[in-house]
């Protein structure tokens, strides 16, 4: 199968072809020999956000690269399907296994065969994800939610929360992508993917930890395709005043003046996927205040002190983020609306007829 032409993203009078290509160079030399993706260098990495990083290699046609960060994740995948949450370049940093990391496998492997049409690379991705889904799975709770993470030892943690949730629900529907596109029968996951976005509509205050300051507990659930047109929209509406400020970004947290590019991109992804095109561009546009002269990207920037923080980082997770929302708002690569038309995704199960047993 051919690669379907490469079309590097570029919004004219905000960002050009060549401005996406030096963020995605920066990218490139910080990853590490291994294929491992460090937030920046000497720094950690977990396996959310280097997929993240991966996906933005794609569509940016650094496929050698990105397929290298894929294949880091293929060798050190436990045997029960998952991955710690945080890796050094040679060591374990943190042991948990978090559900919502796990599962971005399949919202990458879809990605990068949307992005490169290569049917090998997706069937040798299939074991893995296979193995990571139903890991994440043994989790979800009789109401739906997934609960956030086991420890090493294999005890479950508690609680689930809305934000990992909501992420497992779009890598669980990918899976399913992935799944149909293969041959492979999993009737089971299309009754998790209902069971899970049933809870994320209509049972968010009782089945997850309260988050509420967290501005990615509130567009998750839009961003994932859970809430979807008027619904969606309502959604972001209720609670927009709290977090995004106005010709600058979007808040990390409702009490702080902290915008991080990384958030604001992700947010404008989802008013994308409700229509709200212009809004969504005007938060690209206020993204770039956090651009650096050689194309990397501030985490964060505090107002009205205008200081970079923490620390004045640099980080691949948010430079990967920018690089995905040009990529959606330009509509340049065929994975461009990934997390804008969930209609491109497998349809979800309606399971609001069936009553949750919670014994």
């Amino acid at each position: 199968m051919s690669q379907p032409e490469l079309i590097i993203p570029e919004l004219p009078g905000i960002i050009t072809a060549s401005d996406i290509e030096l963020t995605a160079d920066g990218l490139v030399e910080w990853q590490l020999s291994s294929g491992m993706i460090p937030w920046f260098p000497g720094g950690h990495a977990d396996p959310w956000n280097h997929i993240e990083a991966a996906m933005a290699l794609a569509v940016s046609g650094r496929i050698e690269a990105a397929e290298k960060a894929y294949q880091w994740l293929v060798d050190i995948q436990r045997e029960d399907g998952s991955w710690h949450q945080y890796y050094l370049e040679n060591e374990v940093e943190q042991d948990k296994l978090d559900a919502n990391v796990i599962a971005y496998i399949a919202a990458g492997a879809w990605h990068h065969y949307l992005v490169t049409n290569d049917q090998g690379f997706l069937e040798t991705l299939w074991p893995v994800v296979d193995k990571a889904i139903e890991f994440v799975l043994e989790l979800q709770q009789p109401r739906g939610e997934i609960l956030w993470a086991r420890h090493a030892d294999g005890t479950p943690w508690s609680f689930a929360l809305l934000t990992g949730s909501s992420s497992i629900c779009h890598s669980l529907r990918c899976a399913v992508a992935i799944a149909e596109h293969l041959g492979q029968e999993r009737p089971d996951w299309e009754l998790s993917l209902g069971m899970l976005t049933n809870a994320i509509r209509f049972h968010r205050d009782e089945a997850f930890a309260p988050k509420h300051r967290w501005a990615m507990d509130w567009y998750y659930p839009v961003l994932c395709g859970a809430l979807t047109g008027e619904e969606g929209l309502a959604h972001l509406a209720s609670r927009s005043e709290a977090f995004v400020m106005a010709e600058k970004g979007v808040r990390c947290v409702s009490d702080r003046p902290w915008v991080t590019a990384a958030e604001t991109c992700e947010c404008l992804m989802a008013y994308l996927s409700v229509g709200e095109v212009d809004f969504a561009t005007d938060l690209f546009r206020w993204a770039q205040t956090l651009r650096d002269t050689d194309g990397r990207y501030f985490t964060g920037l505090v107002y009205p002190q205008l200081e970079h923080f923490p620390g004045g980082e640099r980080s691949t997770y948010t430079s990967a983020a920018v690089i995905l929302a040009a990529d959606a708002l330009a509509e340049a690569s065929p994975a461009s609306g990934l997390f804008s038309k969930h209609a491109n995704l497998p349809e979800i199960m309606d399971v609001t007829d069936r009553k949750p047993s919670l014994d």
